[in-house]
C-alpha cells in the first residue's frame, strides 16, 4: 500500500490525539496546511485500503467506570457474523482475531460492573457463546504507535 506524504504526516501527528473541538477535521487540516476535504479523503482512503482500522477516540478504560477483557471461542464459520455483532455494541471499542481456541478478543467498558455483567449476558444470549471474562488486576501503560516518517 502506497502512503503519500500528507497521509504519513496525518497519521504521525494524530494517531495519539485528535483535536478535542467542534470541528476536529478542520483543526487537523489547518495544522497540516491542507483542506478539511483532503483530510477526510485521506482518512477514507486509508480505511478503505486497510491502513486504518478506525478513526475516533480511545478511552482510558479505568476512567470509564468499569472494564474487562473478554475472549470468545467462536467457530470459524461464524467469525465474521459474531465479530460484527460484538462490534455493534457501543461498549466495545474494537475486537481482535487471535490464533487460539479463544479466537475473538475485545475490551468491554461501561459505567459500572453491573452494566458489564448485563452486556456479557446479552452477548451470551445473542451468540450462544460463553464469554471468558478477564478483568484487569494491575494496569501497565503502553503507548503503542507507529511513526511512519518519510519513506526510505
Amino acid at each position: 500500500m502506497h502512503i503519500d506524504a500528507l497521509s504519513r504526516r496525518l497519521i504521525d501527528r494524530f494517531q495519539h490525539g485528535m483535536p478535542l473541538c467542534a470541528e476536529p477535521y478542520r483543526a487537523m487540516a489547518e495544522e497540516l496546511g491542507c483542506s478539511e476535504d483532503e483530510v477526510l479523503a485521506r482518512l477514507e482512503q486509508l480505511q478503505a485500503a486497510g491502513g486504518l482500522s478506525r478513526v475516533g477516540p480511545v478511552f482510558e478504560h479505568s476512567r470509564a467506570g468499569a472494564s474487562t477483557l473478554v475472549a470468545l471461542a467462536v467457530p470459524e464459520a461464524r467469525l465474521e457474523q459474531v465479530a460484527a455483532r460484538i462490534s455493534a455494541f457501543p461498549e466495545v471499542n474494537h475486537n481482535y482475531l487471535r490464533e487460539h481456541r479463544y479466537n475473538l478478543w475485545f475490551v468491554l467498558t461501561g459505567p459500572d460492573r453491573a452494566h458489564i455483567d448485563r452486556v456479557l449476558a446479552e452477548i451470551e444470549a445473542d451468540t450462544g457463546l460463553v464469554p471468558l471474562d478477564l478483568p484487569m488486576l494491575n494496569a501497565f501503560r503502553i503507548d503503542l504507535g507507529f511513526p511512519l516518517g518519510e519513506p526510505s
